[in-house]
């Protein structure tokens, strides 16, 4: 289980244990500013990072631009490297060098029947993946959980870790790792009643 249902106290996010089949990067002066804004938000952490090379991050509540900022905050400050999606339109010169040097993969969801294959494919050519996704695509109350991570995560035969946002306590927590099984819609449900039995919105 996670660390606060275990009892253990949420802890300062560098103190976060990183395996060493995680995908890393060195983020240079970025590190440092990564660890003032979580100690200036007062932001920690609870549970445990996977020491896996490959899989499906799901996080959720999404519900402020702060996300972002906090998200990543935590990789500057673990030296983590999470690849997402964005619109490939978003590619060009000079945003897309650095989209793509933040870990940015384009995707044409135009195609989106064909996205989870090109996806999985990616996994397919490299050892190592971490690939974080919001399912509900929305910042609004109430959006509903869409099936693009599981069916991404069970094409690619990789878990999904769901991690989510809490608030109203300032913390981002890890749960176990899930595997995605056949059955699509019950699989996507078990992620989202864990992540929101756990999180909270900025506006709650």
């Amino acid at each position: 289980m996670n660390g606060f249902e275990d009892g253990a106290e949420a802890m300062a996010v560098g103190d976060l244990r990183v395996g060493t089949a995680v995908p890393r990067r060195a983020y240079g002066p970025l590190a440092l500013i990564g660890r003032l804004v979580l100690r200036a938000l007062r932001w920690r952490a609870e549970g445990r990072l996977p020491d896996s090379p490959r899989l499906v991050v799901a996080i959720a509540p999404h519900s402020s631009s702060w996300d972002f900022v906090i998200g990543a905050a935590f990789l500057f400050t673990l030296g983590l490297r999470v690849s997402f999606i964005a619109k490939h339109t978003l590619f060009f010169w000079p945003l897309g060098p650095f989209l793509r040097w933040l870990g940015g993969i384009p995707v044409n969801r135009a195609q989106p029947d064909d996205m989870a294959d090109a996806l999985a494919a990616e996994f397919g050519r490299r050892d190592r993946l971490w690939l974080a996704i919001t399912p509900e695509g929305t910042r609004s109350r109430g959006a509903r959980f869409k099936s693009g991570f599981h069916r991404i995560a069970k094409a690619a035969s990789v878990p999904v870790l769901p991690v989510y946002f809490n608030y109203r306590r300032r913390v981002t927590g890890f749960l176990p790792l899930m595997e995605a099984g056949e059955d699509i819609a019950a699989g996507v449900e078990a992620v989202r009643r864990e992540l929101l039995r756990y999180g909270a919105r900025r506006d709650q």
